[in-house]
């Protein structure tokens, strides 16, 4: 007796979306839909990334996920769409390949951390904080007093240590030295053009370009269509309520992030 055969899926690239802000509810979207790139075993992934960057934490996440599925085996292409900067960058590194508009605003590479000093205008307001802490500086931001030197400088220390780990993680992701990136990872944006001269883009194109490069590292068919995971449900209004959580509920909190 012959057993018929069984029907094999036709192997597909996937496609994941990021998009807006990095925090919170984009990175727990993006990680669940990357573990189902690698439990499917799908070959390729196309990565969309529209984002202006975001917390730290949470672009690390996505970026030591994107480097375990690679590792796996599947192999990455990002496509950067209007804006990939700041955390943007950061999780692009970690792709195989990146390809981007000539017009894409990238770039940004840097670290910043914001408190607001309140402390004039709620004196004028009569509003005074009574403070009881355990150390000299549990209470290091405090809207109603200005930062002292000794703050000052533990604040730059943890800046200096998030931006050394971008840095890192560009020239390992880009193939370049850290010296190279640094001479240009100032905070600075680049068109897509630009970057591909400095070594943070390898070609210049659409998403399609993207995903036909995702094909060919896969040995997919050209015309092989991609399969969208982790799909977002939020309107923009939900985007625009994430941006704002970001901006002004992260206040004392490093960022990756870039806003013109």
């Amino acid at each position: 007796m012959v057993w018929p055969l069984k029907r094999q899926r036709r192997k597909r690239i996937a496609r994941i979306s990021l998009e807006g802000p990095i925090a919170g509810s984009s990175r727990r979207r993006v990680l669940k839909a990357l573990r189902q790139v690698e439990e499917r075993k799908f070959p390729a992934l196309l990565l969309r990334i529209d984002s202006p960057g975001g917390t730290v934490g949470d672009s690390q996440e996505i970026h030591q996920a994107l480097m375990r599925l690679r590792s796996s085996g599947c192999h990455v292409v990002a496509s950067y769409g209007n804006i990939s900067a700041s955390g943007g960058v950061y999780v692009g590194s970690a792709a195989e390949r990146v390809v981007a508009n000539a017009g894409t605003i990238t770039g940004s590479i840097g670290v910043i951390l914001r408190g607001n000093n309140l402390e004039k205008l709620l004196e004028r307001v009569g509003i005074r904080f009574e403070t009881v802490k355990s150390g000299p500086f549990k209470d290091i931001l405090s809207p109603d007093k200005p930062l002292g030197d000794a703050e000052r400088a533990i604040l730059q220390a943890l800046i200096d240590s998030s931006y050394s780990q971008f840095v890192s993680a560009v020239a390992e992701g880009r193939g370049l030295t850290e010296d190279v990136v640094r001479s240009f990872a100032d905070g600075r944006v680049f068109s897509g053009a630009q970057a591909m001269e400095l070594g943070l883009v390898d070609l210049l194109g659409d998403e399609d370009t993207a995903r036909r490069e995702a094909a060919r590292l896969a040995g997919l068919e050209e015309d092989s269509q991609p399969l969208e995971l982790g799909k977002e449900r939020r309107g923009a209004l939900a985007r625009l309520r994430q941006e704002l959580q970001l901006q002004f509920g992260c206040s004392g909190q490093a960022l990756w992030w870039f806003r013109p």
